[in-house]
């Protein structure tokens, strides 16, 4: 028997006759409830030993119907994070063009380790992007069992890149950097969002959302006042630069500093587009968020601690910030010079006691 504990409720999942099963028991999953869940499974299985309980007949949903109904769901369930429903649509619109009309409940392993091959030959995505792809896939499928659109979830036998593999990380050196400003100043808001990216480690939608009243000239300070968790909510001192910037762009009747005219989001998406166009243009390969990657990496190579470079990334933990360091062989070898100072002073020391 398996039972196991998704979201804090006991599922179960067994095989009978070389067919698989599945159902949540709808009992939180605390130790008073196992054995209760357990006894679920049972009965469950020795029903369909019996004949007394059927296969439940599956909706039949074409994949773009369904997928338009769960993005619906998703877009709501996640209101208060709404960066995560945009990332599901992102996803959805390859799985779309994919798997066309076919029905969900037809869609198994291995339709999707072809979509897997295609999404890596036809547009050369990296790990993380595939990675992102099917997570959002599986989170679809979850629903669709809930919706009887299918009976389990495919997705749950189809190896997905880890965590080690589809981490894209690139630090931009001061070459790539002065190449890339020179080509995006023909796009103001491009070249003042990539710079504050820079200058300030900020996310790129923070900086989009950031309102005229988060800005604080005369402190010299600029406030983040929304985020998913309590540390991403965080005031910043401002380099000089960064307060010419944004003294620029206070001027103009509206609440932001980067107007948006249409939905949220789709200013970075615009934005995302021309810096792929200057990255075609200079032959670079980085994306927007790789400047924040770079600035963690700056500062912790100016020897700011792992503590404080959390708290000015918005990250609670010291841990996910480690991700982001990226030593030079020249910032490792400047270590071991300081190193070995250190231990000839020690030494000397020592003699002279």
């Amino acid at each position: 028997m398996s039972i196991r504990n998704r979201g804090g409720i006991w599922h179960y999942r067994f095989k009978l006759d070389a067919k698989e099963f599945s159902a949540t028991t709808d009992l939180s999953a605390t130790e008073r409830n196992r054995n209760k869940a357990r006894q679920m499974e049972a009965e469950h299985r020795q029903g369909l030993m019996e004949g007394r309980r059927p296969l439940r007949r599956i909706v039949v949903r074409p994949f773009p119907d369904a997928a338009k109904e769960f993005l619906e769901w998703a877009k709501a369930e996640h209101r208060a994070h709404p960066n995560t429903s945009r990332r599901l649509v992102t996803s959805f619109a390859s799985l779309t063009n994919f798997f066309g009309n076919e029905p969900v409940s037809l869609i198994g392993e291995g339709r999707i380790e072809a979509y897997k091959t295609w999404r890596i030959a036809e547009h050369k995505v990296r790990d993380v992007t595939l990675r992102h792809d099917l997570h959002a896939l599986s989170k679809f499928f979850r629903y669709a069992v809930k919706q009887r659109w299918a009976r389990d979830n495919p997705t749950r036998n189809v190896t997905i890149p880890s965590d080690a593999d589809s981490i894209r990380i690139h630090v931009v050196t001061n070459e790539e950097e002065t190449l890339y400003f020179l080509h995006a100043a023909h796009n103001q808001n491009l070249y003042d969002l990539a710079r504050l990216i820079l200058l300030q480690g900020m996310r790129p939608e923070e900086i989009l959302s950031l309102p005229k009243s988060g800005v604080d000239i005369d402190r010299n300070q600029l406030h983040i006042q929304k985020g998913k968790t309590l540390a991403a909510r965080r005031t910043l001192d401002l380099t000089s630069e960064s307060r010419l910037i944004l003294g620029r762009r206070m001027a103009g009747t509206s609440q932001w500093l980067f107007p948006s005219p249409r939905r949220p989001g789709w200013h970075l998406t615009k934005l995302s587009g021309a810096h792929d166009r200057v990255c075609a243009k200079t032959k670079l390969n980085f994306v927007l968020y790789d400047l924040r990657h770079t600035f963690a990496t700056r500062m912790a190579q100016a020897g700011v601690d792992l503590a404080t470079l959390a708290a000015i990334l918005g990250h609670g933990s010291i841990r996910i910030v480690q991700r982001y360091i990226h030593p030079t062989a020249e910032h490792k070898r400047e270590a071991m010079v300081r190193y070995e100072a250190l231990m000839k002073k020690t030494r000397a020391e020592e003699r002279v006691q």
